[in-house]
């Protein structure tokens, strides 16, 4: 495989479109900082690893049987990465949505980005 956050995404949209509650993915560090992200940003419910560390569990967060995420895009792929500087930082939906950016300081949404005025990779953006 050679997008392992394509990856992560694409399942995470695919179980929410089929209603199902939560979905499993092999581990990576970065995986989890965005997971960990998306729970902070109340876009998923829980994000935790089983099975001795190898599997990360993400549960999918609902409202009115409608999924929290209605939308969910990689924007820097391998074969074409998209950095921004701190000035650059897009507002995702008129401030409804977010970006998430990999940046010197970990990984962050875009409004966290704009306050510590850094900029990074622009990983994705989740409305």
């Amino acid at each position: 495989m050679t997008d392992p956050i394509a990856d992560m995404l694409t399942r995470i949209r695919n179980a929410s479109k089929v209603k199902k509650t939560e979905v499993d993915l092999p581990f990576s560090k970065i995986k989890e900082k965005i997971a960990q992200t998306l729970v902070k940003e109340n876009y998923l419910t829980s994000a935790e690893l089983i099975e001795g560390g190898k599997i990360l569990r993400l549960k999918i967060k609902y409202n009115d049987q409608q999924p929290v995420i209605s939308h969910l895009k990689r924007i820097s792929k391998p074969g074409c990465r998209v950095y921004v500087s701190q000035d650059k930082i897009p507002q995702v939906l008129n401030g409804y949505g977010i970006a998430i950016l990999s940046t010197s300081s970990g990984i962050m949404t875009n409004k966290e980005a704009r306050q510590k005025k850094i900029g990074g990779e622009l990983v994705c953006e989740i409305w």
